[in-house]
């Protein structure tokens, strides 16, 4: 890696020319986003296709060794590392289904590895970033100021974390809830970061921003195979939930499909030291 890329000084240069410099694709700068955007209904947010896009928007990423905590199947990691010179990206996945997939379908400059943010294997300090995409609130509540604690053992002083996580609302989540109400998780998340920044020992609030991202599905059948089924939750489905859920789900079809947007909320930290 290339020295002078990390710490609090490039960080905070970054920030800075976020601040004076709105985004259209993400709704502009911190303060704008905010108060835009804060009691907005969550469909109608600004949509975006690629969350890497708001990432980079944020933190540099060439020649950064970063670490992602639940990366599910790695989407947005494998763009990563082929989009941005020299970085170098560990995925952290619990779920032993999907991390066999990971395994099986190798990348250059992407490891995977089995294991939870409550205990993330490395010494301190080894990575310039971390991220959590959609998957704070799937740490066990009890578990997730532990979890932040270990993600800000793992940063070099000045590093960022990145956590985005989904809101909780919209006409999609309104279907989802009936079989996956994750109200309350999604509080406890955003509360554990809440907590963490108040103590003020390993963080510093950065930026946020908030915005929306499609989510397509032909007809019924991909939605219930998609949504219904995951490798890492068991949601108790039952004939009855899924006529329940199907009769939700069907007045959204049209000709070609069901169009719906995940709603997001993004929180940019900053490792304290």
């Amino acid at each position: 890696m290339r020295p002078g890329k990390t710490g609090s000084a490039a960080f905070w240069q970054v920030a800075s020319r976020l601040r004076k410099n709105a985004n259209p694709c993400t709704g502009g700068t911190f303060k704008s986003t905010k108060m835009k955007h804060m009691n907005t209904d969550p469909d109608q947010l600004p949509t975006l296709r690629d969350e890497l896009d708001v990432l980079a928007d944020l933190v540099p990423l060439a020649d950064q060794r970063l670490i992602e905590l639940g990366c599910g199947n790695a989407r947005l990691a494998r763009g990563l590392v082929q989009r941005f010179a020299g970085s170098q990206v560990v995925g952290l996945e619990v779920d032993a289904v999907q991390h066999g997939k990971n395994v099986a379908n190798p990348q250059e400059r992407l490891v995977f590895m089995a294991g939870s943010a409550e205990a993330v294997p490395f010494p301190d300090a080894s990575f310039d970033g971390a991220l959590m995409l959609k998957s704070l609130h799937h740490v066990p509540i009890d578990g997730m100021d532990n979890a932040l604690a270990e993600v800000a053992r793992v940063l070099k002083p000045g590093g960022w974390f990145y956590v985005s996580e989904p809101i909780f609302g919209g006409a999609l989540n309104e279907v989802v809830r009936l079989y996956n109400d994750e109200n309350t998780v999604r509080r406890a998340a955003q509360s554990a970061l809440d907590r963490a920044l108040a103590a003020g020992t390993h963080w510093a609030a950065a930026t946020e921003r908030r915005f929306a991202q499609p989510a397509h599905f032909r007809d019924w059948a991909e939605f219930e195979q998609r949504m219904l089924y995951p490798s890492f939750a068991d949601h108790h489905i039952t004939p009855a939930l899924v006529e329940r859920v199907r009769a939700a789900f069907m007045p959204h079809m049209a000709a070609d499909g069901a169009h719906f947007v995940r709603p997001m909320h993004v929180r940019l930290l900053r490792r304290k030291g």
